[in-house]
């Protein structure tokens, strides 16, 4: 697994649109609501405590899928995907401050949490439209993608030193 996370730093065909996305970002937003975001004022960055948020949430919708809270299952899937935005937006704050290999791995970071979102957006599509069972596969196949994104953020945070601040 190490080896496999540790090649995506080689993905060298993702460096021009990783590029592009970070002049995006640094022009797009104001660079002292960048530091708000990248969580200079705290200490440490706030993308890893806010992505805990939906993921937990998800985590607990096949428990509600098992015991039959179909209703509480839906508000949480909708929840999870509300409170994925504030963690995304961090996640962008601080992308900005990336090497090219940190990007590298950021880029497939951020579309394996696209394509997680994504199925559990049509997990609640599904839900709200009476198929229960149907929104069940779409949460898990959204959390099983979901656990492979957090892995990379692992190999950014703990192997690259992404989003370590060194200044005190």
């Amino acid at each position: 697994m190490a080896h496999a996370l540790a090649s995506v730093e080689e993905l060298s065909a993702v460096d021009a649109p990783a590029g592009q996305l970070a002049d995006l970002v640094n022009g797009a937003i104001p660079p002292a609501v960048l530091d708000v975001l990248r969580g200079r004022w705290l200490g440490h960055p706030l993308h890893p405590v806010l992505v805990t948020v939906p993921i937990g949430a998800w985590m607990a919708v096949p428990v509600l899928d098992l015991t039959g809270q179909r209703i509480a299952a839906q508000r949480l899937v909708a929840f999870g995907i509300a409170a994925a935005l504030p963690a995304s937006i961090t996640g962008l704050a601080e992308y900005t401050t990336l090497d090219t290999a940190q990007r590298r791995v950021a880029v497939v970071h951020m579309a394996a949490n696209t394509v997680s979102l994504g199925c559990l957006a049509r997990s609640w599509w599904h839900r709200h439209n009476g198929f229960a069972l149907r929104g069940g596969g779409w949460s898990l196949a959204g959390l099983a993608i979901s656990g492979v994104a957090g892995a990379l953020g692992g190999h950014l945070s703990y192997s690259q030193s992404a989003g370590v601040l060194r200044e005190r």
